[in-house]
């Protein structure tokens, strides 16, 4: 078994010499963990004692095994993008945790949820420990913090009118809203959002899985303005 040697570097990005390479070796073959630290425990407050002891089940990328859960946020906050993602009242719970994992996948600065503020977590699997949350009761109030923020509202729906989502330029500090499956988005935001955009389809569905929609319209937005880079 092959264990990070040495603490991590201040700086995350594939490139560092002194930060655990992740990459490749994350889509390898599937392990559950780590076991316990082999040898001396690193001198780094960043790992969390236990773990170094019992062992690291988590879902975390190599670079973040043994850290501490605050310690794993933080690095994370130094790497978050500019993308905020909002979700209105989703009526499958599965649908909310699927968008906040793809979210901690992309490094989003914040998700927000609208109207319920209760929801099945288990989709987001544990993700959302590392995942900035904010609830907005309405989206109205969704939309003065998007104001205030400085954020553009870019809602994605199929609907007529819509500019394709392939073929936009998005802005860097913009909000990407989806509507819940079904309905959509609300009148409140497609009247108050500076564009609408749509996922091109070719087949006989009329409409694809909303967290899948929300995954495409995040990766779009990384492929527009992400700095690979730092990608793992």
């Amino acid at each position: 078994m092959t264990h990070e040697s040495g603490a991590p570097g201040p700086t995350p990005g594939r490139d560092d010499p002194q930060r655990p390479q992740a990459g490749p070796t994350e889509w390898g073959a599937q392990v559950n963990g780590v076991g316990p630290w082999e040898g001396d425990p690193p001198d780094d407050p960043r790992y969390d004692p236990d773990l170094l002891r019992d062992g690291d089940a988590r879902n975390v990328v190599d670079a973040y095994r043994y850290w501490t859960r605050s310690a794993i946020v933080a690095d994370i906050d130094t790497r978050r993008h500019a993308l905020h993602v909002a979700i209105e009242n989703f009526g499958h719970d599965a649908n909310i945790g699927s968008v906040v994992r793809t979210a901690n996948a992309f490094a989003v600065d914040t998700v927000h949820i609208v109207g319920r503020r209760r929801w099945n977590r288990r989709g987001a699997m544990v993700t959302d420990r590392y995942q900035r949350l904010r609830h907005h009761d309405s989206t109205a109030e969704l939309m003065e913090f998007a104001v205030g923020a400085g954020l553009t509202v870019v809602a994605v729906d199929n609907v007529p009118g819509a500019a394709r989502l392939e073929q936009t330029a998005l802005p860097k500090n913009c909000l990407l809203v989806f509507g819940q499956e079904g309905p959509g988005i609300t009148d409140d935001t497609r009247t108050t959002a500076a564009i609408t955009v749509s996922i091109a389809q070719f087949g006989s569905t009329r409409s694809i899985n909303a967290g899948v929609a929300a995954g495409i319209a995040m990766h779009a937005w990384i492929s527009q303005h992400g700095d690979l880079s730092r990608a793992w």
